[in-house]
């Protein structure tokens, strides 16, 4: 049973960088073919793709976040994490990692029911 979980600060200011952790267990990220993803759905809005990293480090992004968005990930931990710079009140949401196999448009938002794990997702506030 893999198992995701994410974690970082609750609350970040305003034009500073958001930093999130995704910490796998019951599975490796390196593991071939599955990509890994994180979404995240603002209050009373939809889920929302940011970007993915594949089993062999490759990413793609959101065309919307691009220019803010990296992911990036550490194999000897079996974690992947976000950084979303330069973020606004807008970007307040509850922030998911997730899994899903290589097939199909996996390096874009796919159907959700496509992913197959999620972690419990964090709460992020972006506030002064």
């Amino acid at each position: 049973q893999v198992q995701l979980q994410e974690s970082g600060p609750g609350l970040v200011k305003p034009s500073q960088t958001l930093s999130l952790t995704c910490t796998v267990s019951g599975g490796s990220i390196t593991t071939s073919y599955y990509a890994w993803s994180w979404i995240r759905q603002p209050p009373g809005k939809g889920l929302e793709w940011m970007g993915v990293i594949a089993y062999d480090g490759s990413t793609y992004y959101s065309p919307s976040l691009k220019s803010r968005t990296s992911i990036s990930r550490d194999t000897s931990k079996n974690q992947f994490s976000l950084q979303l710079s330069s973020v606004t009140p807008e970007d307040t949401a509850v922030y998911y990692c997730a899994r899903r196999a290589m097939v199909g448009s996996w390096y874009a938002e796919g159907p959700w029911h496509e992913y197959d794990y999620w972690g419990q997702g964090t709460q992020v506030t972006v506030s002064s």
